[in-house]
């Protein structure tokens, strides 16, 4: 697996395309949307449920169907539209590429940290966020080190 996060999957369909303008189709053969990585209660990667999922996404139509609800385009709001051109470009090494240094800090504004490492990353790139309301709690110093990692390691700080 690719860890948590947002995974990119091949598949195995072929001949599946969509009209992207005037004479013009996407290949989509192989090719599935980014879907989430589904967790169990335990926070282990809930397997089944990922498979259950692929199974619907394989019989969905795509004509028309984009879009997705980002944390982290509160922040990288720049990238993500890259991925969005890239994909629909068919550029798929590339938004691969960008999509793997994109899961961590999304994980980490997601999953890990919340809407308080959210608003604390948003102010590393200009945001206002503002300060936690009750019950939670702004990030302690070791928890933002180690958010500041997960965007360091990936290059985004």
């Amino acid at each position: 697996g690719q860890g948590p996060g947002t995974w990119l999957v091949r598949g195995q369909r072929r001949g599946l395309s969509i009209p992207v303008g005037p004479g013009r189709t996407l290949d989509l053969g192989g090719i599935f949307p980014p879907l989430a990585t589904p967790f169990s209660p335990t926070q282990e990667v809930d397997y089944a449920q990922l498979e259950g999922n692929l199974r619907r996404y394989a019989s969905i139509p795509f004509r028309g169907a984009s879009g997705g609800v980002c944390a982290l385009a509160n922040v990288l709001g720049a990238p993500l539209c890259q991925l969005d051109r890239l994909c629909r470009e068919g550029h798929w090494q590339e938004a691969r590429d960008l999509q793997h240094r994109l899961i961590e800090p999304n994980t980490a504004v997601t999953r890990r940290f919340g809407i308080p490492g959210l608003k604390k990353a948003m102010e590393w790139f200009g945001y206002y966020g503002g300060p936690c309301r009750a019950p939670l709690a702004p990030l302690s110093p070791p928890q933002v080190e180690e958010l500041r990692g997960a965007f360091s390691a990936n290059s985004w700080l």
